[in-house]
């Protein structure tokens, strides 16, 4: 198959496939989802990701459609159906199928996934971000459906030229549209604290991770956006492009100043994604 498209039992291509009018994400974006790259058929960090959308289900209140365990089965049997082991997996639960009504029932919730041919997104090619004041609600530490905001902040970025948007909230920078943002200064790694303004992103906490294991300083902070400009180094991270570095924010020069230290992280996230997908060379 060239692509896959799963709803609670039934699978095709996706352009074949059709979905209920009345599943709760047709009407409220009532739902969560998550997301990662799969390489020579092996899904990555899929234990991350997996424990991350039952925190997000648990968030929200939604019944898982099935254990932990046979989810990854069932993700890990489907990638196998592609032509290509290369693929974007993703999928989300939502609350269920019912009519349009604001309160919600007991009814089991619906699984859904797609697999597209995908390759990571080169994590050595610099990009170019704007900012934008973060208009999101609450809930930003959970993987919801409600998208909107991440939505017009992305078309924004792209009729401006770039490639992301940085959200900042009172001065303080939070998170990217649909990545996080982090900076490097005198050889420290800053990120915000994993608190109810961010995702707490699988590449995030890889990085985090190989900071700590190989000295270097990491703090847990709001930082603003005049430090950001000011940073030796703007990183933007995610499950599909690892370890990017800003070139601009808001049409500024930024960055360059830690060549060595960048490089070395973005190195470890490549290198941690070959090995946990079957080894050899990474091709972006």
């Amino acid at each position: 198959m060239k692509t896959l498209g799963y709803y609670n039992g039934r699978y095709d291509e996706i352009e074949k496939m059709s979905v209920p009018m009345n599943d709760r994400v047709c009407w409220f974006g009532d739902g969560v989802y998550d997301a990662t790259m799969a390489r020579n058929y092996v899904i990555y960090a899929l234990d991350e990701h997996l424990d991350r959308i039952y925190n997000s289900m648990a968030g929200m209140r939604i019944r898982p459609p099935m254990p932990k365990y046979k989810m990854g089965e069932l993700l890990n049997g489907l990638v196998k159906k592609l032509d290509t082991g290369d693929q974007f997996v993703y999928w989300q639960v939502t609350r269920g199928t019912d009519d349009r009504n604001h309160v919600f029932g007991e009814g089991p919730s619906n699984l859904w996934v797609t697999l597209r041919p995908r390759r990571p997104k080169d994590t050595y090619k610099p990009v170019i971000l704007i900012t934008a004041v973060d208009e999101r609600f609450y809930y930003c530490n959970i993987k919801t459906l409600n998208l909107l905001p991440s939505v017009l902040a992305s078309q924004r970025a792209k009729e401006a030229g770039a490639d992301e948007c940085v959200f900042v909230r009172d001065g303080f920078v939070t998170e990217c549209a649909h990545s996080n943002v982090h900076i490097l200064k005198d050889g420290a790694f800053i990120t915000h604290p994993a608190d109810k303004l961010i995702l707490p992103g699988i590449a995030r906490a890889h990085l985090l991770r190989w900071c700590r294991q190989n000295g270097v300083k990491t703090e847990l902070r709001p930082f603003t956006k005049e430090e950001l400009f000011d940073a030796d180094e703007v990183i933007v991270s995610s499950s599909g492009s690892f370890c990017l570095q800003a070139a601009k924010v808001d049409g500024r020069a930024v960055g360059g100043g830690a060549p060595e230290l960048l490089k070395a992280m973005q190195d470890a996230m490549v290198r941690d994604f070959a090995e946990k997908t079957g080894g050899g060379t990474v091709e972006f």
